[in-house]
């Protein structure tokens, strides 16, 4: 991994931390938190394995957003 590698995963972990404290995560369904949840995980996912390509990283956040959202709707 190289250096710039580690700087865009850190960049997309700082955003998604950032879009976490800004929502009112209180008064957010359990299966809302879990589709934000998948989707920050997805897109730090998608941003590693594609070297941090923007596609990648959106892609990885949408279908983490999906899967957290079908997770949270059986709990």
């Amino acid at each position: 991994m190289t250096i710039g590698t580690l700087g865009k995963i850190g960049a997309a972990l700082m955003l998604a931390t950032a879009m976490a404290g800004c929502s009112s995560w209180d008064n957010m369904s359990h299966r809302q938190k879990s589709a934000v949840t998948g989707a920050g995980i997805g897109g730090v996912a998608g941003a590693v394995v594609t070297g941090g390509g923007i596609l990648g990283t959106v892609g990885g956040a949408a279908i983490g957003g999906v899967i957290g959202d079908q997770i949270g709707k059986n709990r």
